[in-house]
């Protein structure tokens, strides 16, 4: 993994426009050629990025961008839809680079694995007609829980918790940003699966167009009095 540290512009350019001004960010190339921008705030979510696959191309300025102050040009782009992320720097106030080696994964809870495991064999309560694509669907920035179909055909996403707080909701709506960028899944649906859901969680959820999944663990393992609701 590369870590830059820049004062730099980024545009992104395809189905969708961006910008962002000059300032200074974090740059994050990972080793499948993920390129992620951060500032510092706004948590764990990066202002924009490009998922693999995709190449990028660092390139010197033209006279017109030197002259600007731009000492070089990142253009990254995604190999499937043609869109580039393209990164202007003009100083460089940090460049590393780290072999993390092959990450474990995530070690769940047992609970909660135990969960994911159920659903997917129940999928059926997502709705009539739904089917299991696949558990652990990899994304660019984590794996989804459960990625589904409905009845339509329709791509779904499952964010899967015990207890869901508004850090579950952040994070599937990422997965739902990045998942949506791709027209081989999109539009893609999300649903939020849990124990419990904390009041906060639910309204920013409904906010969002997330669906909310209320599940009772004794239910789903046919354990007499359980019920399962779907909000």
């Amino acid at each position: 993994m590369r870590l830059v540290i820049a004062r730099c512009s980024v545009d992104y350019a395809g189905r969708l426009s961006a910008h962002l001004p000059l300032a200074t960010r974090l740059l994050m190339l990972k080793a499948d050629g993920s390129l992620l921008v951060h500032s510092d705030g706004g948590s764990y979510k990066p202002l924009n990025w490009m998922s693999p696959p995709c190449s990028i191309e660092m390139t010197e300025p033209d006279e017109e961008q030197a002259t600007a102050g731009i000492t070089q040009v990142w253009t990254v782009t995604q190999k499937k839809t043609q869109d580039k992320l393209i990164v202007s720097l003009y100083e460089v106030l940090a460049d590393e680079s780290h072999d993390l080696g092959v990450d474990p994964g995530l070690v769940k809870d047992g609970v909660e694995a135990h969960l994911q495991q159920l659903l997917a064999e129940q999928i059926e309560l997502l709705g009539d007609g739904h089917t299991l694509v696949r558990r652990e669907y990899m994304t660019a920035i984590g794996p989804v829980d459960i990625l589904a179909r409905d009845d339509a055909g329709a791509s779904v996403a499952v964010e899967m918790k015990r207890n869901a707080n508004i850090d579950a909701v952040e994070q599937l709506t990422r997965y739902l940003e990045l998942m949506n960028r791709d027209p081989l899944l999109r539009p893609v649906q999300g649903v939020l699966a849990a124990q419990t859901v904390a009041p906060q969680a639910r309204t920013l959820a409904e906010d969002r167009g997330i669906r909310v999944l209320v599940l009772d663990y004794d239910a789903m393992r046919g354990i007499e009095g359980g019920h399962t609701r779907l909000f």
